[in-house]
């Protein structure tokens, strides 16, 4: 089954899909539009283009782990989101995820409007690694 990540932004998007087999990113993607209906619209033709079974956006949460001042921003549009899909839209922790995501951009000489228009890309790929590692250490401890 195929996950579709979500890094969302005022600006822009990233996508990212797994693979068929769950295990790692296959392709990614940005949506460049700051109007939340056309963002929505988007999302849900990707995940049906891709035949997506799950969702996972990734959720602003201090370095203490208590909510950002963004959650609830986040909370809604992932409610939204999950009314047009028809399914859950799973939230996932993603502190780091940008500052990772320039770090790695850095270290490949991306720079300026190159690495603008993939950062958001590289931060909803790393959320999704992050959410498919989840997922695949809770089966095998439940083995």
């Amino acid at each position: 089954m195929k996950t579709l990540a979500i890094d969302y932004g005022d600006a822009r998007t990233g996508i990212a899909v797994s693979d068929l087999t769950g295990s790692i990113v296959g392709s990614t993607a940005v949506i460049h539009s700051r109007n939340r209906a056309r963002v929505i619209e988007e999302i849900v033709g990707m995940v049906r283009q891709a035949q997506a079974g799950e969702v996972v956006m990734g959720f602003p949460r201090n370095m203490d782990g208590s909510e950002g001042p963004r959650a609830e921003l986040y909370r809604s549009f992932a409610d939204d989101l999950s009314k047009a899909l028809g399914m859950e839209v799973h939230l996932w922790d993603e502190r780091r995820t940008t500052v990772e995501a320039h770090n790695i951009l850095s270290a490949h000489n991306y720079h300026g409007q190159k690495r603008k228009n993939t950062v958001d890309a590289v931060a909803a790929s790393l959320i999704l690694e992050g959410y498919l590692a989840f997922r695949r250490n809770r089966a095998s401890a439940q083995l």
